[in-house]
């Protein structure tokens, strides 16, 4: 196994490497190479990026005319994989590094041109300092102040360090913790105080609601529960007829019915709506409608109607007739 590729190959005794015919190669001639992008780039003729690293089967020549103490520059051909556009690069053994030519742009050499900035000021600084002594003066009036600053920037952040070893941040943190929890405790307590504020008013509004139905619904017994005595009517009939005109002027209604009886005791809830013991009061032009024994002032059970007479059951009470 280890004979399968012999690297020592048999010369003959009679061996005259001179009597070899050499071959007249082109000196731009070609050869294909496997290589990796040495750097980002993007195409120009489709936008695609190539990113450092990629592999291409790549084909090399040496630049002819073109050399850098002695070491030959090479360039490479490479393919773009989206529309098979050439794109060109060479070495350049100067800076250690891989130049551009054509069909593509090189991303992200800001750190680049940042090293070559800085090259080429120092170079024009040891120029003037050549020939110019007081330059060199100059230049090292500023290197020594420029350094003075940087040692008491540096002594500043030395003492800011110092001074915050003394702090204690799991106190900081614990504090903080603390007050937040109270926050949020004093949050709680606010909305819990809202929403009793809240049922409370609710509760008020509903006893409210109660109370008013009760007094609707309260004189709903018969006028004989009442007055048991018949002749009780007539004691009462000046202070009804009184509080049906004070409910009368308050609503700014007039009602155009004949003069009530004692029968009718009127008691206001609201300007709609008014409860008579014994029924409803209607509004102008309708009938009453009394309970059991009622009916109208100086009209007999049996007999005709006299003037000034309320309605009974629906019934409406005939005008007097003479």
């Amino acid at each position: 196994m280890s004979e399968r590729k012999v690297l020592n190959k048999y010369y003959p005794p009679d061996f005259d490497p001179s009597k070899i015919p050499k071959l007249k190669l082109p000196k731009d001639r070609q050869y294909v190479v496997r290589l990796m992008a040495p750097f980002n780039m993007r195409c120009k003729t489709c936008g695609e990026y190539i990113y450092k690293g990629k592999k291409f089967n790549a084909r090399k020549e040496t630049v002819q005319n073109e050399s850098y103490l002695g070491l030959p520059i090479f360039r490479f051909y490479i393919k773009c994989t989206r529309c098979l556009a050439e794109i060109t690069f060479k070495t350049d053994p100067e800076n250690t590094d891989y130049t551009m030519e054509h069909g593509a742009t090189r991303n992200f050499q800001a750190e680049k041109l940042l090293e070559e900035e800085e090259k080429r000021v120092q170079k024009e600084r040891e120029d003037e300092e050549l020939n110019n002594p007081m330059k060199v003066l100059e230049n090292r009036t500023k290197d020594s102040k420029l350094e003075m600053e940087v040692l008491e920037n540096l002594q500043e952040l030395k003492d800011l360090n110092q001074r915050q070893a003394h702090v204690d941040f799991e106190a900081m943190l614990r504090q903080h913790r603390l007050s937040e929890e109270e926050r949020r405790q004093q949050e709680q307590e606010e909305e819990e105080r809202e929403a009793a504020a809240l049922v409370e008013e609710s509760r008020k509004r509903r006893l409210l609601e109660d109370s008013d139905s009760e007094e609707d619904a309260a004189p709903t017994q018969p006028q004989q529960a009442l007055l048991p005595n018949p002749t009780a009517i007539l004691d009462e009939a000046p202070k009804a007829k009184r509080k049906a005109e004070s409910w009368e002027r308050s609503v700014g209604t007039f009602v155009s019915s004949p003069q009530l009886s004692g029968l009718v005791v009127v008691k206001k809830t609201d300007p709609g709506r008014s409860i008579r013991r014994g029924g409803v009061l209607p509004a102008p032009g309708r009938f009453l409608q009394p309970l059991s024994f009622m009916q109208c002032r100086g009209r007999p059970p049996g007999g005709s109607s006299t003037p000034g007479a309320v309605p009974v059951r629906g019934e409406r009470c005939a005008p007097n007739q003479g």
